[in-house]
């Protein structure tokens, strides 16, 4: 039924059956635009607030896979959902009229990968026939919590992270058809002494190179062994530390590393500064572009390894650092 060898565990019975992305205006016109399952223009999405258009984004991306799956909220066993506000309130108040066994979870922006391994986790164990594992960000809502309110008018240094305005969604079930989560590597807090708001890569790199290590080593594996291995938003600066990390033990991953945060925008032509963040963003990219390579067989084997920066405004002003998370999740085309 599954077994655990260290802080790896290994499922024998666990598929994504169906998954969605919905996404702002912004991240449609990057590199990926038009592989999403809904495009939000207004990132209001008619709401009031920012907050309350997140929420829309969460129960968009549910309703697109409760659509796909043919399945109503009631047939669905729990749903893990989380976000980067206080309280989680994009995921309950956006979720809240399915009326769905609810799990909040918190992740930072490694909340998806986190939300796959306990989605895995429970149908693998037999506790329930599906779960869905879902998150979502907002630009606007994050800066208004983490920096500045957006009329602040802040000027944004090159290590900053353009916090994605988008939602992905996954159901897990225990069918015969890829994607096949075959293992999880549940992550530990790392603190690299990083104190910077805007700089979250340097914050999360040596949390990833962690877990990806401890991965390697409980599955007998080399990082060549899979056809890529994607960070959730490392960005530019996160992602050449962990690629430095890995070559101090003499190991390369940048032949088939790819960062969710270097993807989902073109920095060519998009000021996002060093790359794109927050939950959506790896989770909109596996949703929107990854999850169906996989199912086509066209990736046989990924790992994915989601990292998120566990900042509190209250801690960092106190003086406190920014500690960082990383789950990993091992996904098959077999």
């Amino acid at each position: 039924m599954g077994y655990c060898t260290g802080k790896t565990f290994r499922y024998d019975r666990a598929s994504i059956q169906c998954y969605a992305a919905v996404v702002g205006k912004a991240e449609n016109e990057g590199p990926y635009g038009g592989e999403f399952d809904e495009v939000i223009d207004d990132n209001r999405g008619g709401a009031d607030t920012w907050e309350q258009a997140e929420a829309q984004f969460q129960k968009k991306a549910v309703g697109h896979v409760l659509r796909k799956s043919g399945l109503s909220p009631e047939n669905i066993g729990v749903m893990f959902a989380g976000d980067l506000l206080n309280q989680c309130v994009s995921s309950s108040y956006g979720l809240k009229d399915y009326y769905i066994p609810f799990l909040g979870i918190y992740g930072a922006c490694s909340t998806f990968a986190e939300g796959l391994l306990l989605s895995g986790a429970m149908v693998n164990a037999g506790y329930v026939d599906n779960a869905i594992a879902v998150t979502s960000s907002h630009f606007s809502s994050a800066e208004r919590q983490f920096r500045f309110p957006l009329n602040y008018g802040g000027v944004r240094p090159p290590t900053a992270q353009w916090t994605a305005t988008a939602s992905g969604a996954a159901l897990v079930a225990s069918t015969g058809k890829p994607p096949f989560i075959r293992a999880a590597t549940v992550g530990k807090i790392e603190d690299m002494g990083v104190t910077d708001v805007n700089n979250m890569g340097a914050a999360m790199a040596g949390a990833a190179y962690d877990t990806l290590s401890r991965h390697f080593t409980h599955m007998g594996s080399h990082p060549q062994d899979y056809d890529l291995i994607i960070t959730g938003d490392l960005g530019l600066v996160g992602s050449e530390l962990l690629h430095d990390l890995f070559k101090r033990d003499g190991v390369d991953i940048e032949k088939n590393h790819k960062d969710c945060g270097l993807m989902l925008f073109d920095r060519a032509t998009q000021d996002v500064h060093a790359g794109g963040s927050g939950c959506g963003c790896s989770a909109s990219m596996m949703c929107g572009h990854f999850l169906k390579r996989i199912e086509s067989g066209e990736l046989d084997r990924v790992l994915f390894c989601a990292t998120g920066a566990l900042m509190s405004t209250t801690m960092v002003q106190q003086g406190g650092s920014i500690p960082g998370i990383a789950h990993a999740v091992e996904l098959t085309s077999y």
